[in-house]
C-alpha cells in the first residue's frame, strides 16, 4: 500500500483525518501558535489530558484525544529550537517526524497532518526544516505499514509552495 503526500494550505484545526500532529512546547501545556490553535479549537479537556503525561522531551511524541478536534487524535510533538544548525536540531527536527508516525502506525492511524514543527517562534528555516520533514517522512514510511495519507498543513503560500516543489521533485 502506498502512501499519499500532499501539501496543503489550511487551518489544521479544521482537518477531519485520524490525527493532528501538534507542534508543542515541552509542558505540553498549550502556547502560542499552532500550539495554541489546537489547544483552543480541542477545548479545555485537552488540556487536562496533557497534564496527566507529564511533559514531552525534545525530538519525542505523545498521543491524546482529539476532543473538539475533527481529527480524532493529537499526536504532541517538541520541535528544537533553532540555534544555527550546530546544536542537532536536523536531528531532533528528523526525529519529531519519525517518532509521530512511529505512534501513529501503533495506534492504527491512517491519516494525519503535520504543521511546520519549529518553523514558528523556534526559528527553524522553513527550507531547511520542510526538507528534513518530507526526507523523514519518506524514509519512515517505508519503514511502517498502515498509513495512507500525510498531510504537510502549511501557513503560507510560500510555505505551501516550498513543500509542493519537494513533494514534486521525488516524482510524486
Amino acid at each position: 500500500m502506498s502512501t499519499t503526500l500532499k501539501a496543503v494550505r489550511a487551518d489544521i484545526t479544521t482537518l477531519a483525518l485520524d490525527a493532528i500532529v501538534n507542534a508543542a512546547n515541552s509542558s505540553l501545556l498549550g502556547g502560542g501558535g499552532v500550539d495554541g490553535a489546537i489547544h483552543r479549537a480541542a477545548g479545555p479537556e485537552l488540556l487536562l489530558e496533557c497534564r496527566r503525561l507529564g511533559g514531552c522531551e525534545v525530538g519525542e511524541a505523545k498521543l491524546t484525544k482529539g476532543y473538539r478536534l475533527p481529527a480524532k487524535y493529537v499526536i504532541h510533538t517538541v520541535g528544537p529550537v533553532w540555534h544555527g544548525g550546530g546544536r542537532g536540531e536536523a536531528e531532533l527536527l528528523a526525529s519529531c517526524y519519525r517518532r509521530s508516525l512511529e505512534l501513529a502506525a501503533a495506534e492504527g492511524i491512517q491519516s494525519l497532518a503535520f504543521p511546520g514543527i519549529s518553523t514558528g517562534v523556534y526559528g527553524y528555516p522553513v527550507e531547511q526544516a520542510a526538507g528534513i520533514a518530507v526526507a523523514t517522512v519518506r524514509a519512515t514510511l517505508g519503514e511502517l505499514t498502515g498509513i495512507r495519507e500525510v498531510l504537510f498543513c502549511c501557513f503560507s503560500d510560500s510555505d505551501l509552495a516550498i513543500y509542493q516543489r519537494l513533494i514534486g521533485d521525488a516524482g510524486h
